[in-house]
């Protein structure tokens, strides 16, 4: 399943430790509020291991981390 802008979605799954792949953009601005991707939730950390990553001309990077269980 992937899905797209849902941040409410994409915590509770994670805090249920159910995504395995992660697949990020980081775009290169700094916001000052807005919805935020992980929960605050007290939790044990979860191990990422970067499968792939590319760098792009406008400075958008993409990562592709598979959740270490």
């Amino acid at each position: 399943m992937i899905i797209n802008g849902s941040a409410t979605l994409n915590r509770n799954l994670a805090d249920a430790r159910l995504i395995d792949r992660y697949h990020l953009l980081v775009f290169p601005v700094l916001l000052g509020a807005g919805k935020r991707l992980f929960s605050d939730t007290d939790r044990d950390k979860q191990n990422l291991k970067l499968i792939e990553s590319e760098s792009y001309a406008n400075g958008i990077q993409k990562m592709v981390y598979d959740a270490i269980r």
